[in-house]
């Protein structure tokens, strides 16, 4: 049994992973981030164990001397460098030249050196087929000391009523005879509407609701309210009047696909879309409130990330919406933190018992 599990996150934004793997048991000696925006949301809300530091130039001893642990001491080590060179958005062969998606060799860089008993490693869902399979096969390679438990995930699975996608690799000392087993998907559903149906509207006014941190309506044109009014639950653009649409719109062709979630309006009993930095705007995707004529609060966005209403989002309107999209869902994270502590403290079944091996990178 490990007694006092301790954590180290790298790219820990404004808290997601961190909160869900503290209510997993990890107690965290240091979080850091380039982001000087998201480190005052983690530090007010969170803990003072964040600071901003640079991946790329911050030393593994560093890291140690600002944690206060030994290597070989640090129980978890995590993170989620930033993925959205991996987008689909990217089209070609031009996302492999984008600068984030080498920040992966610095998240190696700090598993092989710190030499943590696991890691986590969080990314968009792309990044575990084509796009990211040469970057996989190396951390393979480098980290040949761990068994490796590469997953897909749907937030919708764990407690979320967001269908989003993400690739999470799950790392284990090879002195581990357990193996570490995918959290088993909840029965029930969450709901848009069992998630923001209880917040009242934001004020007129476009100032921050008195009771809810965060809960503030976005600036939209009166001609683009008009559009979207017309727009029901779970419509969208090719619901708003062809003489109000956009010219794009009136030129689209939907059965070739034409942005169907574009000025979308949410479903009170359904599921949103993957929350991004677009949140607040018609435009960027399925956004728009299930009921009002206005697209999401950050408030919202956040609690459709399993966020509680406890964290206040530090820094300008799109930082605070960057911090929002880009985040490691709490509750995800708790439940893989809790199934790593699992085999960390013996208690989940052995390799030899589930007759199966770690199936290491073997991915499409």
């Amino acid at each position: 049994m490990i007694a006092n599990p301790t954590s180290i996150e790298s790219f820990c934004g404004a808290g997601g992973m961190a909160l869900g793997l503290k209510a997993a048991g990890f107690n965290t000696s240091l979080s850091f981030d380039l982001d000087s925006a998201a480190i005052k949301t983690y530090q007010h809300s969170i803990g003072k164990e964040a600071i901003l530091a640079d991946a790329t130039k911050i030393s593994s001893n560093e890291i140690l001397d600002l944690s206060g642990l030994k290597k070989g001491e640090v129980t978890l080590f995590s993170g989620g460098p930033p993925c959205q060179g991996y987008s689909k958005q990217r089209k070609g062969a031009h996302f492999l030249d984008d600068p984030r998606n080498r920040l992966i060799t610095n998240y190696v860089r700090f598993v092989k050196e710190l030499e943590p008993q696991a890691f986590i490693l969080e990314n968009v869902a792309i990044f575990g087929q084509k796009r990211g399979r040469e970057q996989l096969k190396e951390l393979a390679d480098v980290l040949y000391n761990y068994n490796l438990y590469p997953e897909f995930y749907n937030t919708a699975d764990y407690g979320l009523a967001q269908k989003r996608e993400r690739f999470i690799l799950v790392g284990i000392l090879r002195d581990y005879s357990a193996t570490f087993v995918k959290p088993l998907p909840h029965k029930c559903k969450r709901t848009v509407g069992e998630v923001i149906g209880d917040l009242p509207e934001p004020p007129e006014d476009f100032s921050v609701h008195p009771d809810y941190f965060n809960h503030q309506r976005a600036r939209v044109t009166k001609a683009n309210i008009e559009r979207f009014s017309h727009v029901p639950q779970g419509g969208g653009w090719q619901d708003i009047p062809f003489e109000l649409r956009l010219p794009c719109h009136q030129k689209a062709d939907p059965s070739k696909g034409g942005w169907p979630d574009v000025y979308g309006r949410l479903r009170w009993d359904g599921q949103c879309p993957t929350i991004t930095g677009g949140f607040d705007s018609f435009s960027r995707g399925r956004y728009g409130h299930p009921i009002y004529d206005r697209p999401l609060t950050p408030r919202e966005a956040a609690r459709l990330q399993g966020f509680p209403d406890s964290i206040h989002f530090q820094g300008t309107r799109q930082e605070v919406r960057y911090q929002i999209g880009n985040a490691v869902p709490p509750p995800l994270a708790k439940e893989i933190g809790e199934q790593v502590a699992r085999v960390l403290n013996g208690t989940a079944p052995s390799l030899h018992t589930r007759n199966q091996e770690p199936h290491q990178m073997i991915l499409a």
